[in-house]
């Protein structure tokens, strides 16, 4: 990762580019270097900022998707951002749905890639093995098509996340505040241009998931990606900018955003 994280009022982040706001919400095991190909692809027209989500270091009374919706907000409101496109990954996606209905009148447009919020499949809900580092190892490569994709780096990230007790405890917290949030009733409500990017060989929110938001959300197109899975901004960068870029643009022709 090429870009530099800032510091502001105890949060960091990045921000790159100038123009409308893109504000990117990574997952559970998420990276800001995840999204090295949207910085990359967009910072010439639109302004990326990534917020590092407080997921290991919240007090873990506050460990849920209500303390990291209540985390975004704060963010929000200190950086004064209006008017925004909100691209969420994984568990990121589930927090910009949240913050997306809560919110409406600040998101131009939604745009979520492997979300949860309806159905997933992860080593959440259960207490992470501790310890292990070829069972993290295989857990990081799971979420890849090709296993290659993670990187001995990600995987020794993961590990010493999960090597602390500390942060399992939260990541647990979450992962079942999670699966206890199903907004399969709440999805209709939202009325902004949605973009679904999946991969087609997503083994924790699969196909069928994709399908099922793209049913219960109005406004929303769906995309897939094929040899693909979890993550389609990291595996598949340059077909994820495509799809996404023409979401855009149609919306930018269509006069229906963006006020930078």
């Amino acid at each position: 990762m090429n870009y530099q994280v800032k510091e502001e009022n105890g949060y960091q982040f990045i921000d790159e580019g100038d123009g409308p706001i893109l504000l990117v919400l990574h997952g559970l095991f998420g990276a800001l270097s995840n999204f090295d190909g949207v910085i990359e692809g967009f910072r010439n027209e639109y302004r990326v900022l990534i917020p590092v989500m407080p997921i290991y270091e919240m007090p873990m009374r506050q460990a849920s998707l209500e303390g990291l919706q209540a985390f975004i907000e704060k963010f929000v409101e200190m950086k004064n951002l209006k008017n925004m496109i909100l691209l969420g990954n994984s568990l990121g996606g589930h927090v910009a749905l949240m913050y997306t209905l809560a919110h409406q009148d600040n998101v131009a447009s939604l745009v979520l890639t492997g979300s949860s919020g309806l159905f997933e499949n992860t080593m959440g809900g259960s207490f992470p093995k501790r310890g292990s580092y070829d069972y993290i190892k295989e857990r990081v490569e799971y979420t890849f098509y090709k296993p290659e994709t993670a990187s001995k780096e990600l995987v020794d990230e993961v590990f010493e996340i999960t090597s602390s007790i500390p942060k399992c405890m939260n990541i647990v917290q979450i992962a079942k505040s999670a699966q206890r949030n199903n907004m399969a009733l709440d999805l209709p409500k939202i009325k902004i241009p949605t973009c679904l990017i999946w991969g087609l060989n997503d083994t924790i929110t699969p196909p069928h998931v994709g399908h099922e938001f793209k049913r219960l959300i109005p406004n929303s197109e769906l995309y897939f990606i094929d040899k693909c899975c979890h993550a389609p901004m990291m595996e598949q960068p340059e077909i994820f900018n495509n799809y996404l870029g023409h979401f855009l643009e149609k919306l930018r022709i269509s006069d229906k955003a963006f006020v930078a």
